[in-house]
């Protein structure tokens, strides 16, 4: 793939955004009448706490008296904070809702939900602390994100703040997170700011061995068996997500393609049961038998999404990582499974 052509795809990337349309719950409008939703376009590398300073003047002449504490909710379902927007919209709306309609509080904080946010202080703790996990997971250390000087912490986090690719990519070199070869191009240069991602073991040979990728997945189990993302049920709590922070040991062999298929099955073996079906594949038996006579339906992936687009399996995992990561050098796969049934 054509240097530019990569450079587009990261560009749509952080160029990415939500309509949202925020709506102040009815327990706490204090005016009549209520307020109308506020419209926001949400980043999707963002997160919902930065949006607070654009959203509470639009409020807060219908507000009842007392300290905030805010935080969002999808249908009941407070949301995470410190997952990124576009994230939480793949994992949350099977099928796609736009404008993506939230309810904003501004009491009654669910610390029994959600762990305790105090702004933007928090997001940028977050941010910072998943970098010194990316480096260490790519790196084996995390000294580069340690060395850096004050004013760099500051100019990243500006730069992910204000969507600032051109910022970012001056000042994220110097964590020399390294990437990953693009099995589509062989002449990816190690230098590129756009081919970002992903430590690498070179040999003496100069042949590349191994990488680690850093992967945050989200994986929603749906034991109801359908054929159309509306007829999904609605989540109810996050008891019914489950979260798998673990690397993907990125591993090449010689004319074999490493793909997207390969590291979601590195992951989830107790979901896919060796090779997972993905919807729509026709021809497969999908039961096996195990050794005490009992039969097991395969799992089978009914969505994969990362920002916001519907993987094919059988992409290239190297482009994936090298276009769709997160500022923060992680890997974000949302999932919806139908777990192995025996």
């Amino acid at each position: 793939m054509a240097a530019n052509e990569e450079e587009e795809a990261v560009k749509y990337v952080w160029e990415g955004a939500i309509p949202l349309q925020i709506h102040l719950h009815k327990s706490e409008v204090a005016s009549h009448p209520a307020p109308p939703p506020s419209l926001v376009l949400a980043p999707r590398i963002g997160y919902l706490p930065l949006l607070v300073s654009l959203i509470k003047p639009y409020f807060k002449d219908s507000l009842p008296p007392g300290e905030d504490s805010i935080w969002f909710d999808y249908k009941g379902v407070p949301l995470k904070w410190y997952i990124p927007t576009g994230v939480l919209f793949d994992l949350l709306c099977v099928e796609p809702e736009r404008p993506w309609n939230l309810t904003i509080h501004f009491r009654g904080y669910p610390s029994n939900v959600l762990i305790p946010c105090e702004g933007e202080d928090s997001v940028k703790w977050n941010f910072v602390n998943s970098l010194k996990e990316a480096a260490y997971i790519i790196n084996g250390n995390c000294k580069n994100v340690m060395n850096m000087s004050q004013s760099d912490q500051e100019d990243l986090w500006t730069s992910v703040m204000n969507g600032d690719l051109d910022a970012y990519t001056r000042v994220s070199p110097k964590l020399k997170m390294g990437n990953i070869e693009d099995e589509f191009s062989r002449k990816a240069s190690l230098s590129s700011p756009q081919s970002r991602q992903g430590g690498t073991e070179i040999d003496v040979a100069g042949q590349l061995k191994t990488a680690r990728v850093p992967v945050r997945l989200y994986v929603r189990s749906v034991n109801k068996d359908f054929e159309n993302l509306e007829d999904v049920p609605e989540m109810d709590t996050w008891d019914e997500i489950s979260y798998l922070n673990r690397p993907v040991e990125f591993l090449r062999e010689e004319g074999k393609c490493f793909t997207l298929r390969d590291a979601v099955e590195s992951l989830l073996p107790e979901y896919t049961g060796g090779r997972a079906r993905t919807s729509g594949e026709e021809g497969e038996g999908i039961t096996t038998e195990e050794t005490d006579g009992t039969k097991e339906t395969r799992g089978e992936i009914k969505v994969v999404r990362i920002q916001g687009i519907e993987m094919k399996l059988e992409i290239p995992f190297s482009w994936v990582v090298n276009n769709l990561m997160n500022p923060e050098f992680y890997l974000h796969i949302s999932l919806l499974v139908k777990p192995p049934q025996r």
